[in-house]
């Protein structure tokens, strides 16, 4: 699955949805208490987000449907009419983004299909791909990045000691965990970063062969600024 782009047949799914439709179905769902019809749209193909609160729309109608007195009558209807509202929202948000990464296509396109490695070391690397053009008429030209970054496995004093020390392959196993939470940071960074700088009209020509992420200086790990190759660095 691709990190910052939808998948293609998730984009066709949200692509086909009516909204106006979507909305009807829901108010008939909520009119009958049943789910029936809103199946039709497949809203189940359409993605995690959208499948999640289609899920939680169907948990409140059949809370709804169960309820009987007439106090639990009216909160599960008011909470039923909330799970609607929410499952029209996600579907409304994820058209839009879709319409953006379309627009976003015509001009530029990053390869977010990354693989970790087998096996991580305190250096760690992720190499990000483009294409850009200037204009729809151009013809595309292609790139890539490399962001570093160098992990700081200095013990953390702030964190109590294990009663017992850990085995050599607990150990290792932790670094592990360690290391690919800090690349999956790191490669997460490094996709939106690339995004956000074409989204935000910069030149591929000007985008460096590799980068060095910085560090946040009290943490000394990677953040929400790390790998932000366009800004004055210190």
């Amino acid at each position: 699955m691709g990190e910052i782009t939808i998948p293609r047949d998730e984009q066709v799914a949200i692509a086909t949805i009516d909204a106006s439709e979507l909305d009807r179905l829901i108010d008939q769902a909520i009119r009958e208490e049943r789910s029936g019809d809103l199946h039709r749209l497949r809203l189940g193909n359409c993605g995690t987000y959208i499948a999640t609160k289609l899920h939680a729309f169907e948990r409140a109608l059949a809370r709804h449907r169960e309820a009987k007195a007439p106090l639990k009558r009216a909160q599960t209807g008011d909470a039923l009419r909330r799970a609607g509202h929410d499952l029209t929202f996600a579907v409304g948000a994820m058209k839009q983004r879709l319409e953006t990464e379309q627009k976003d296509a015509q001009l530029f396109t990053v390869d977010d299909q990354i693989m970790p490695p087998h096996r991580f070391s305190k250096h760690l690397s992720v190499r990000v791909s483009y294409r850009w053009r200037g204009t729809v008429d151009d013809e595309w030209k292609f790139g890539h990045i490399t962001f570093v970054h160098d992990v700081d496995l200095r013990p953390d004093y702030t964190r109590p000691a294990p009663k017992r020390k850990p085995s050599a392959a607990k150990q290792e196993q932790d670094l592990q965990n360690t290391l690919y939470q800090t690349w999956e940071h790191l490669m997460r960074g490094a996709l939106y970063s690339v995004r956000d700088y074409f989204r935000d009209g910069g030149e591929g020509d000007k985008i460096p062969d590799t980068f060095q992420a910085t560090v946040d200086s009290h943490s000394r790990g990677l953040n929400n600024y790390s790998t932000q190759f366009w800004r004055q660095q210190p």
